[in-house]
């Protein structure tokens, strides 16, 4: 017996090394594997990297972001969403789940063209 399709997947906080193994494809751990398959089963995705100033300077950093997004992938990182923190320095608000959780909600509709009003396409900023 097959468990129903995921009609969403939300993989949040994603670490520095997720994102990076994730938009190259190397699935060396369980989690990695399932997102990566999502890409290819068309399955709505949405990750919110949770890293430091420090990593997000990282040039493959910025390429593997931009990689997801081109793959449909829905990264909220940036302005408005996920903002790095100073290295060894704790987000006094904790990691903003309402944000990652509202947007996995809203993702299949994304998918079908019926989001609600104010939910940016896959992709889109």
């Amino acid at each position: 017996m097959h468990a129903p399709p995921a009609d969403a997947i939300l993989l949040a906080p994603a670490t520095f090394n997720t994102i990076n193994h994730w938009a190259c494809g190397l699935t060396s751990s369980f989690v990695v594997g399932v997102v990566a398959g999502a890409i290819g089963k068309r399955i709505p995705t949405v990750t919110m990297p949770s890293v430091n100033a420090a990593y997000a300077q990282h040039p493959q950093f910025q390429r593997s972001l931009e990689a997801l997004r081109d793959a449909g992938v829905k990264v909220l990182y940036g302005e408005g969403d996920f903002e790095p923190n100073q290295p060894g320095e704790r987000r006094p608000e904790g990691f903003p789940w309402h944000l990652a959780l509202d947007a996995a909600g809203a993702a299949p509709a994304v998918l079908r063209g019926t989001e609600p009003r104010g939910v940016a396409r896959t992709g889109e900023k």
